[in-house]
């Protein structure tokens, strides 16, 4: 899919410098391809790219809750919590926004350990996970994922890291598994919804 910076400027809301320099982030991160006068377009990872993907993605969540192991504080269950509502409220809704909130939760554990580093590598992998999944993933029910998550938080409250971990990587066993990652049948899904994520980081900053 071509990603005109046009089109992008008017459903984003910004100027196409700043679209430009969202796209050369986008391409750093192996999401979109710049292609020399022909102009962006969404970039499609290898089967080997996805496997990859999803284990380190698993390795870096293992340090997030490891270090969130001691147990979680009121305000850090119920922000958690609250983020699990949001994901309910939308498991109706387009499938790539159920996938991005999902991911956002990940991301959300990464920001209560108030590392800059895992932050910055949980939210780089997750959202592309989740852009690969937007992409390849079979149709599939989010409320497994949505109780996977609370199972996480419970381990988490509990202090109970081990189980937190077993929890967390059979969760994103299972989010991979739904993928098929080949490439031969396209979800019909808004890439522009999935990129959302990085349009709002561009919209504070412009």
């Amino acid at each position: 899919m071509k990603l005109p910076e046009d089109s992008l400027g008017e459903r984003f809301g910004a100027s196409r410098t700043i679209i430009r320099q969202a796209l050369e982030r986008l391409s750093v991160e192996g999401l979109v391809e710049l292609r020399h006068n022909r102009g962006a377009a969404v970039a499609q990872p290898s089967l080997e790219e996805a496997r990859d993907l999803f284990e380190l993605r698993a390795q870096v969540e293992d340090l997030v809750i490891a270090r969130l192991g001691a147990g979680l504080t009121k305000a850090q269950e119920r922000a958690l919590l609250d983020h699990i509502e949001s994901e309910e409220a939308a498991s109706d809704g387009p499938p790539a926004i159920s996938i991005r909130l999902a991911t956002e939760f990940h991301i959300l554990l990464a920001e209560l350990t108030e590392s800059p580093v895992l932050i910055r590598y949980v939210s780089e992998i997750g959202y592309r996970c989740g852009f690969t999944l937007s992409q390849f993933s079979r149709p599939h029910s989010t409320h497994c994922g949505i109780q996977e998550h609370r199972d996480i938080v419970a381990a988490l409250k509990s202090g109970d890291a081990a189980t937190a971990q077993r929890v967390a990587r059979q969760h994103l066993d299972q989010v991979a598994a739904r993928a098929q990652f080949n490439g031969a049948d396209f979800n019909g899904f808004s890439h522009l919804d999935a990129l959302e994520p990085y349009a709002s980081t561009v919209r504070a900053k412009g």
